[in-house]
């Protein structure tokens, strides 16, 4: 009898076991690092517990000890501000305050009691909160949703106990960032920004100190231009101020006097110190008592941990296995960080000071349970290949990897072009089951970072300005076409598939080229138009940008909306759709599958209850993957080697 390490089987039908199960099974998301009294506190999202996020903490001595949950069902940790959320816990001395998902009510808490709510029962939301101590309140971002038309948002201060729904600081701007309030709680720092732009456009840092009733005083603009996105104002224990801005094309560390912006110069070149604020309240470097910086800094799709040095100039590497940093704080001793390994699921690790440049490693938690053997995962490979306009778009790029079988010879892979959103987000070497999934069955993989991601500065940022729905689809075909070139993928078989913005990417490929063969749209656009009068404030004018102004431009947005271009749809599509999703509405899959359903391409359509923008129930998570897989079988006449729950593909001939 022959083994499996003997047996060649067809590309895409490959026995693995690495089910849609183990994808989930055991996953935990860790976000929003805090420390106090002795403890690492993080928030942890959980998928079997219908995507709840609950609190966890873990005494800094005893790292091998289990994590205590002091967060009990049915308490939900979760901002809802943006619709995106974020930081939505804040720790000191013992007490914990966070955000409810619910009823989006900040609660505060003392460890083994019962959460008590701080602000009122109304269409409010709070996220992002720091604290200030002076005073003893709080100073939050506020979305407040009782207005009519768009919900208004201002910088808040809430007192730590009592019921409030907060006494306004700073108001006006379209959007206000989370606050910084220096260490001696004099001075307060914020970024603000108005429609059209993204916080990732142009902002403007503001200043101020407090007056004897905490209201802010002197409240000054340091960069009233309209030429950077200024992210992540901090202050140091000199009360000196400090900001990353994109105005050199990457973002980098400026020291901020007035409207004077002194570059620090540390990072390594053609890399940033930043990122797209999709959530709110993330921070990007910390400031250390001796003046060293650590900073998350990311170089084309990877991100790692670096220890910068005004003194001497140099920087050091404190994470060199990360391909991506979640979050991070400073403690007495060291750093906490939640750090994205290439070849290991994600961890929370103490890193320790040994001297002035290394560090010992000490792990806390890690997001699986279960890691696979290096053997199933394959040797990722960062590509760039040329685009129009004699540009290059990036991706990586992940061959089909089983060790237990063989493709027959001469033959080729699959290919899945996968589409992240954003579209300013990236794609990064991170472990990842889910890509694993694909790879073990004998799928390759280009994740692609196209022009308009995040990593290659603000010049590749910028340049699908005006062009979405063009460039990203000429990037996904000349990746496609590049790799099939280069021998690594079947020019028969090349699928597209991506969520969000990147769902949209997906249909538009699917309606402007010929290239790909199937494909799967996670909450895609579909009608563009119907987007921009149809979504919530934080995305209501990104359109403006990307696509044009509107209605001046409503012919733009009738061209580039798949929904208007049906003629050029002739490969067969998934749509996969929350029926919560308050970003992308679910009219916009179902108009799409009713519009191919009637002319007859092989279309299938799957909502799933209770879910928004992004899939968090682990069931939900589960059947989706496996109808992905299904769906290409079918449509593309792949070997089976698993017997999958089958769904319904209208239009499918057998």
């Amino acid at each position: 009898m022959s083994t499996l390490s003997t047996q060649h089987i067809n590309y895409g039908g490959w026995p693995s076991p690495i089910s849609a199960q183990s994808v989930v099974q055991g996953a935990k998301g860790l976000s929003n690092l805090a420390v106090d009294n002795g403890y690492v506190y993080w928030v942890e999202s959980r998928p079997e517990e219908n995507g709840r996020s609950t609190i966890m903490r873990q005494k800094e001595d005893q790292p091998d000890s289990p994590p205590e949950e002091v967060l009990p069902v049915p308490w939900n940790a979760r901002t809802r501000v943006h619709e995106y959320g974020g930081r939505s816990m804040l720790v000191n001395d013992g007490v914990v305050w966070f955000t409810h998902f619910t009823d989006q009510r900040i609660y505060r808490m003392t460890i083994g009691e019962t959460p008590v709510a701080i602000t009122p029962e109304d269409n409010i939301r709070f996220g992002a909160c720091e604290l200030d101590a002076t005073r003893q309140r709080l100073i939050c971002i506020r979305e407040d949703h009782r207005v009519l038309g768009e919900p208004q948002n201002t910088l808040v201060a809430i007192p730590t106990y009592g019921m409030s729904e907060g006494e306004i600081l700073f108001e006006g701007s379209s959007f206000v960032s989370a606050a910084s309030v220096s260490p001696d709680g004099k001075h307060i720092a914020f970024i603000a920004w108005d429609h059209p732009n993204m916080p990732w456009d142009n902002t403007h840092l503001w200043s101020a100190s407090f007056d004897e009733n905490g209201k802010l005083n002197n409240l000054f603009e340091h960069n009233p231009g309209d030429s950077e996105s200024a992210i992540d104002p901090q202050w140091d224990h000199d009360g000196n101020l400090y900001v990353l801005s994109d105005r050199n094309n990457w973002w980098s560390l400026y020291k901020v006097s007035g409207e004077g912006f002194t570059p620090l110069n540390l990072q390594p070149e053609q890399s940033e110190i930043g990122g797209p604020a999709w959530q709110i309240g993330k921070h990007y470097y910390r400031i250390l008592n001796d003046g060293s910086i650590v900073a998350q800094v990311v170089q084309g799709a990877t991100g790692q941990l670096y220890l910068l040095t005004p003194t001497d100039n140099t920087m050091h590497s404190l994470t060199p296995e990360s391909a991506a940093i979640e979050d991070f704080v400073l403690f007495d001793f060291g750093i906490y960080v939640i750090q994205d390994p290439k070849t290991r699921p994600a961890e929370l690790v103490a890193l320790r000071w040994v001297n002035s440049s290394s560090l010992s490693s000490t792990l806390f938690r890690t997001a699986s349970n279960a890691s696979l053997a290096p053997a199933w995962i394959p040797e990722v490979r960062e590509v760039s290949f040329p685009v129009a306009d004699n540009e290059s778009a990036y991706g990586l790029f992940y061959p089909p990897t089983n060790p237990n079988v063989s493709a027959p010879e001469g033959s080729l892979p699959p290919l899945i072009v996968m589409v992240h959103g954003g579209p300013t987000s990236k794609a990064s070497p991170t472990y990842s089951v889910s890509k694993y999934f694909w790879t073990s069955r004998g799928f390759g993989i280009l994740d692609l970072n196209y022009r308009g991601s995040t990593g290659y500065g603000r010049d590749f940022r910028q340049s699908l300005y005006g062009q979405w729905g063009v460039s990203d689809v000429e990037d996904a075909v000349a990746g496609a076409q590049w790799l099939a070139e280069q021998g690594l993928a079947d020019s028969d078989k090349l699928i597209i598939r991506g969520g969000s913005a990147g769902g949209y990417t997906t249909l538009a490929a699917l309606a402007f080229s010929d290239v790909f063969k199937a494909g799967a749209s996670y909450y895609g656009i579909s009608d563009i138009e119907a987007l921009a009068g149809d979504t919530h404030k934080f995305e209501s004018r990104y359109l403006d940008q990307v696509i044009g102004p509107y209605p001046e431009r409503k012919d733009l947005y009738i061209d580039r909306s798949p929904i208007h271009h049906l003629d050029g749809f002739n490969a067969p599509l998934l749509l996969l759709q929350g029926l919560e999703d308050k970003v992308v509405p679910p009219n916009q899959s179902e108009m799409i599958f009713n519009a191919l359903k009637d002319k007859g391409i092989p279309t299938a359509y799957i909502p799933f209850e209770g879910e928004g923008h992004g899939f968090r129930k682990s069931e939900n998570i589960v059947t989706a993957l496996n109808a992905e897989l299904y769906f290409y079988q079918q449509v593309l006449s792949l070997p089976a080697a698993e017997l999958l729950p089958a769904i319904e593909i209208i239009g499918m001939r057998h």
